[in-house]
């Protein structure tokens, strides 16, 4: 006998295929959303990994700017303290600048040279005085040129004036004061220059 299939065959297996379609349309949807949270658990822990490498950089950063800032007041209070150090030591070696420059004063004047002032500005003497001629003060303008102590006398005024029925020419004379440390240095640079 001939057997006739009425069921709608057609209709079952279109079903079947929307079935499968669905399916594979439901695998490959949750498979799309698991690379999607794949790719972004991957991505946090990275940016996660990147934000402690910044948060433990800034710190050592910090950590950096203290030692600097530490470094930086270290050096200011050295140089505080040299430049301290260095006042000291010109004083200890300026102490006894007074008594050499009078015990030379009194080496260096020519006879016939009277001083009614001497004062000493920085590195300058300046000296006012009396002497019986203007050759005197000019031996003694050479005489101070000539001292290790002194350098570059310079004659400001000279005036003849009356003292006790006396004609006397009376003077002002600035003279530069050497100091040891001074010289030291000048003949460094003429060393180095040489």
């Amino acid at each position: 006998m001939i057997r006739i299939n009425l069921l709608p065959h057609r209709e079952q297996k279109r079903q079947a295929r929307q079935r499968r379609y669905l399916a594979i349309l439901g695998v490959a949807f949750a498979v799309a959303v698991g690379v999607v949270v794949a790719g972004w658990l991957v991505l946090s822990a990275r940016v996660a990994t990147q934000d402690e490498r910044n948060l433990f950089l800034e710190s050592e950063n910090k950590k950096l700017d203290a030692e600097i800032a530490e470094i930086e007041r270290l050096k200011a209070e050295r140089a505080a303290l040299l430049a301290r150090k260095q006042v000291v030591e010109r004083l200890q070696s300026n102490r006894a600048e007074a008594v050499r420059i009078m015990d030379q004063l009194v080496r260096q004047v020519p006879e016939g040279i009277y001083f009614s002032s001497v004062s000493q500005e920085g590195g300058k003497l300046r000296l006012v005085g009396y002497a019986q001629s203007n050759a005197r003060v000019s031996t003694l303008m050479r005489s101070l040129n000539d001292s290790d102590i002194f350098e570059l006398p310079v004659l400001i005024v000279v005036r003849a004036t009356q003292q006790k029925n006396q004609r006397l020419s009376e003077f002002t004379l600035e003279v530069k004061i050497v100091r040891p440390d001074e010289k030291n240095a000048d003949a460094q640079s003429v060393e180095k220059k040489g």
